[in-house]
């Protein structure tokens, strides 16, 4: 794989790694309290159209204990007030006041007043270990139409949702303003694991959540659904027209007396009393005003969406451009919640904005590392190419030299013939080094773009390395370095033989250039299935493995080479990779700081397949 596929494969891998952490970072606690926190913010923020309550409150409240007697007397005010909305006709009355203990005198005034109550609702609510339900005694119940449990689900004092569905062991309640709503209806509930249906009117409601429903209060900008207390019926007996028609929710609101008092998304001075809270349940479910929660494929994919963008942001732009595209991904993260909120979907709020914010400064913070490498290696290789063609230059202008100072002693003065026949192979021979040089950087450049024809015919291994091996020895010779052939596999190899026998020169002329006086370079090879290994071994400088990663680029030469003080242009390994991937092999090298170099090259057999060449990096 190129270095350009690898890049794009391991930002995509980063970008995948931010996708996940950000993801899991939404579904820790911290996460759920940040999307608790901005759903009460966009519950005060939004405020729907306003609508026609439908139920009312029939509270205990404190003047209406003072006025009865307390505690002790709350059941015949109750018995009176109930007595008195009786004549209203209610389409319902939801009782939201435990009466599991006994008291004679009062419980008969109360259970004449059950009696005589049509559509009553009694409560119910787990006990204390979750074993049963503490249920309204029996000469209660039995004037009941239903029971319905009371239980709130709290999310860190604030009641936000309700469990239309509970059970203890294998009892189930239906909760209080559910009951209430099926029977002011007088129908009957159909459950489906995904919904609940009563009266034509489907609830959001699933089992896998015990049916958890939102529930929607009534906004601040509405009035609040009428309460008209024991104490206030008492004194005005007339207020009884209030409760025609509506569906009547009947509990303590009293501040020292009521225990189930929760604070609301509202977050209003003082808390909501329990009745009231199922009442604005009944509301929600009446004027099917429900939230649903989105579905997490839902939320998933928009935050793959998110990450896409934020990674396609840096991919095709920079500078300005692209930071105002990261501001508009953030700009989405954080407004799409409130968009869906305002058509009754709670979308949850962390995992878009952390997948956002995770995306784009991975993103970022990647594609500045990159350019920036970038950058460095495109100064780095300018760098070492203006060196090379300073040093290319350089060797050029000797044979140019030549060439013309012979040129010139030619036309100015009047040479023997012996003379002349001397320059003229002066030039001829120094041309034909200009020429061979000059071709030399044209192969480079043919064989990246493979355009350079090979020649493919068969030619001996052996053959081809003795005639390197001579060419090199003078070289060797003067360094005193001894070049020992080992046993080399007889067989042939297919392809051009001059380019072939340039890679194995440039391979032992590397060899003697940079191995110190009186040492060996060593040539030796092998044959490994249908290919051929031939490997140059010296006892050199050596190099580390990031310089090996680097020494068949166009102009590199390591910081050995440069400090040894032999010349080179750092383009003949860049040859020889061309060369052996031209001929469907590759090149293995294993090299030490201060230990020496091992070039093989692994190359198919005159009578193997030769694949496709690759593309070198």
């Amino acid at each position: 794989m190129s270095r350009a596929g690898r890049q794009r494969l391991a930002y995509a891998g980063f970008l995948a790694l931010a996708f996940m952490i950000a993801l899991t970072a939404s579904w820790t606690q911290l996460g759920t309290q940040i999307d608790n926190y901005v759903y009460d913010w966009m519950f005060r923020l939004y405020s729907p159209q306003p609508w026609q309550t439908q139920s009312i409150v029939l509270a205990i409240d404190e003047p209406s204990l003072s006025a009865f007697g307390g505690r002790l007397g709350f059941r015949k005010a109750l018995a009176k007030g109930l007595e008195r909305i009786a004549v209203a006709h209610p389409r319902a009355v939801a009782v939201d006041v435990i009466v599991a203990d006994v008291d004679a005198e009062s419980d008969r005034a109360l259970e004449a007043a059950f009696r005589d109550t049509p559509n009553l609702i009694l409560p119910c609510d787990l006990l204390k270990d979750d074993s049963g339900w503490d249920d309204p005694l029996p000469r209660f119940r039995r004037w009941a139409a239903a029971v319905g449990h009371v239980h709130v689900e709290l999310e860190a004092p604030v009641g936000r949702s309700i469990p239309l569905e509970k059970a203890a062991g294998r009892d189930r309640r239906w909760a209080l303003a559910l009951e209430a709503f099926r029977v002011a209806q007088n129908s009957v509930i159909v459950e489906s694991p995904r919904e609940l249906e009563v009266a034509g009117v489907t609830i959001p409601a699933t089992r896998a959540t015990s049916r958890l429903m939102r529930i929607r209060y009534v906004p601040p900008a509405m009035e609040r659904i009428p309460t008209v207390s024991l104490k206030q019926l008492e004194d005005h007996p007339e207020l009884w027209r209030q409760f025609s028609g509506k569906v009547v929710f009947a509990g303590v609101t009293a501040q020292t007396e009521v225990r189930d008092r929760w604070l609301t998304p509202y977050l209003s001075p003082m808390p909501m009393p329990g009745v009231e809270m199922h009442a604005n349940t009944f509301e929600t479910i009446a004027q099917h005003r429900f939230l649903t929660d989105a579905p997490a494929w839902s939320v998933v994919t928009f935050c793959l969406l998110l990450v896409a963008v934020a990674g396609s942001i840096f991919t095709w732009l920079s500078g300005w451009k692209a930071n105002l595209a990261a501001v508009g991904v953030l700009g989405a993260a954080h407004i799409v919640p409130y968009i869906a909120f305002t058509h009754s979907t709670v979308f949850p709020f962390s995992p878009g904005v952390s997948t956002a914010w995770f995306s784009i400064v991975t993103a970022a913070a990647w594609q500045h590392f990159v350019v920036r490498g970038r950058l460095v290696r495109s100064e780095t290789e300018r760098t070492r190419y203006q060196q090379a063609m300073h040093f290319v230059t350089h060797e050029m202008r000797t044979p140019l030299t030549a060439i013309q100072g012979s040129s010139e002693m030619m036309t100015r003065y009047s040479l023997t013939d012996e003379k002349r026949n001397q320059i003229a192979q002066l030039i001829n021979s120094e041309s034909k080094r200009l020429g061979r040089m000059i071709e030399m950087f044209l192969n480079v450049e043919r064989l990246s773009a493979g355009e350079m024809q090979l020649k493919h015919e068969n030619f001996g291994l052996r053959e081809v390395l003795e005639t390197c091996v001579e060419r090199a020895r003078p070289l060797a010779d003067r360094k005193q370095i001894q070049i020992v052939m080992e046993e080399l596999p007889g067989e042939a190899l297919a392809g051009d033989r001059e380019l072939m026998e340039y890679a194995f020169f440039n391979l032992l002329t590397n060899a003697i250039k940079y191995s110190p006086s009186k040492t060996e370079v060593r040539v030796f090879g092998e044959r490994e299935a249908d290919r051929l290994r031939i490997s140059v071994q010296d006892q050199g400088i050596g190099m580390d493995r990031k310089e090996v990663r680097k020494i068949f680029q166009k102009f590199y030469r390591t910081k050995r080479a440069e400090q040894s003080g032999e010349t080179g242009t750092g383009i003949g390994l860049s040859i020889v990779e061309q060369i052996v991937l031209q001929h469907g092999g590759k090149i293995e090298v294993a090299s030490a700081p201060g230990k020496g170099s091992c070039f093989t090259l692994i190359l198919p057999g005159a009578g193997a397949t030769v694949p496709r060449p690759l593309a070198a990096n």
